[in-house]
């Protein structure tokens, strides 16, 4: 059996489902430090709530898209296409928006965990505020899990399924080992190498969700009078720069591992390397520059050298 498939999910999850566990790691602390231990069954609710809720959203979001195969229509692979591109841009942006986020919110994390407990339990319905806590801590990344899957997996759920599955066993394990047994675990260097994983993950989804569209305007195209191509090779892909089928296939080792890790295809075109680059440009450097990193400044040392 090929795994290569739940590598992208097991690395997503991991991450995703060790942040949830940190969130609740925290307010269990906190509720045993106040000596509130009864309100762990609301803790568990939240755990079950979330998942069931993105569960369902998972369903949900794939019933849109096989409906509207089951609609049929000469249109139905262009809505298809669409919404695909649609649910990679989402993804696209959850995704990065969360792995900035996170890494600055790292350092307030705990306290702002604690300080939200600490008003849960001067209210009456502090069971109800403790459910909604970790509700939203989980259904978030399990909606960000959702979504990643259907943007880079649209026929066969079972691989990254099985990845989903144990990542979030192995996040649920280091949050156990982490706090019930005292294990010690280097929390931010474990996120610090997460994202760049992720960082180079979401990237691959990038020319993914580029794929699907420029598929959606070459289907229109052959529906349609009117040429929405701008090229021979693609309609808003440019020409193509790479024909690696003979050389470094994506459907045999290690061209698989590189195209489910980082999106790699054994044919690119120009607009999908441009879009790629630009993605870890832009979002790469926030990210590095938000873990505290100094990156050079070209600008500056340039007119230093020519001085």
């Amino acid at each position: 059996m090929d795994l290569t498939a739940a590598l992208p999910t097991f690395i997503v999850t991991l991450r995703e489902g060790f942040e949830a566990a940190l969130v609740v790691g925290i307010v269990m602390a906190c509720l045993k430090k106040a000596e509130q231990t009864q309100l762990y069954r609301w803790v568990y609710l939240g755990i079950f709530g979330g998942i069931v809720a993105s569960v369902a959203v998972g369903f949900l979001l794939a019933g849109a898209i096989s409906g509207v195969d089951a609609a049929g229509g000469i249109y139905a692979p262009v809505v298809k296409q669409l919404l695909e591109g649609i649910f990679g841009v989402v993804a696209i942006a959850m995704l990065s928006w969360m792995l900035l986020w996170m890494t600055k919110q790292a350092k307030s994390l705990k306290g702002e965990v604690e300080g939200a407990i600490s008003t849960a339990l001067n209210d009456n319905n502090a069971g109800k505020a403790v459910f909604i806590l970790i509700f939203i801590a989980v259904v978030r990344e399990g909606f960000e899990t959702v979504l990643f899957i259907l943007a880079k997996f649209q026929q066969d759920w079972t691989l990254p399924s099985i990845g989903a599955v144990a990542g979030l066993t192995l996040a649920t394990i280091m949050g156990l080992g982490l706090f019930s047994l005292g294990v010690r675990i280097n929390i931010r260097l474990f996120f610090q190498v997460m994202g760049i994983f992720l960082l180079l993950i979401v990237g691959g989804l990038v020319m993914g969700a580029l794929k699907h569209f420029d598929a959606a305007l070459t289907l229109l195209s052959q529906l349609s009078t009117n040429s929405w191509c701008w090229s021979n090779d693609s309609c808003i892909l440019g020409t193509q720069v790479w024909d690696g089928s003979n050389l470094l296939p994506d459907k045999q080792f290690p061209g698989i591992v590189l195209k489910a890790l980082f999106g790699y295809r054994q044919t690119l075109y120009l607009g999908q390397i441009v879009a790629y680059v630009s993605f870890l440009a832009t979002v790469g450097t926030a990210y590095f520059q938000s873990l505290g990193l100094k990156l050079p400044n070209l600008r500056q040392r340039s007119t230093i050298n020519n001085s």
